[in-house]
């Protein structure tokens, strides 16, 4: 029998438990692969959740068998993206950013299903990661994203920042 194909679509409040369900297994994967910090044991916090849903920026990837990720799809300039340091990006052209992205870790190809979403919808993507995220760093630059520089969250924690081009397609390396 062939599993149903992942799809993409916005998130729903209704799916709420749910999509906090794919970010606590999440935090347990990241803290298991040695990013204690990115996420801890709180984040994303529910009220960023609740806002994402409501804003219209929070996507599921599920298949017949319900939700097995979840990612917020943001459109315009992203503040932290404006001082990048150790490096540049590939463009000034506009982009969307990809944030809190998460899977359950029950099928695969839940993070190629949102790429191709994401592809297919912008030219450009923007997306960061902590540093110790090494699983992130490697799929990230698989998925043909460069590594651009650091950039700053509004508290002022360092993230590695990457970027995607329709334009600019980037040899594979692996992220030691």
């Amino acid at each position: 029998m062939v599993k149903d194909m992942l799809i993409v679509r916005k998130a729903v409040e209704a799916e709420f438990d749910t999509i906090m369900g794919i970010y606590r297994i999440a935090r347990d994967f990241m803290i298991s692969t040695g990013n204690p910090h990115q996420w801890g044991h709180s984040r994303p916090a529910p009220d960023q959740i609740k806002e994402d849903i409501k804003n219209g920026i929070c996507h599921v990837i599920c298949d017949g068998d319900g939700i097995h990720g979840v990612f917020a799809l943001c459109e315009g300039v992203d503040p932290t993206y404006l001082y990048i340091e150790d490096g540049d990006w590939l463009n000034d052209e506009p982009y969307v950013t990809i944030h809190r992205i998460a899977g359950d870790q029950q099928v695969h190809g839940v993070f190629t299903s949102a790429m191709a979403h994401c592809k297919n919808y912008a030219e450009n993507i923007r997306i960061d990661t902590h540093e110790d995220n090494k699983v992130m760093q490697n799929i990230l630059v698989k998925h043909g994203f460069s590594r651009r520089g650091i950039i700053y969250l509004k508290n002022g924690e360092p993230r590695i920042a990457f970027q995607w081009s329709k334009e600019r397609k980037v040899e594979h390396e692996e992220v030691l």
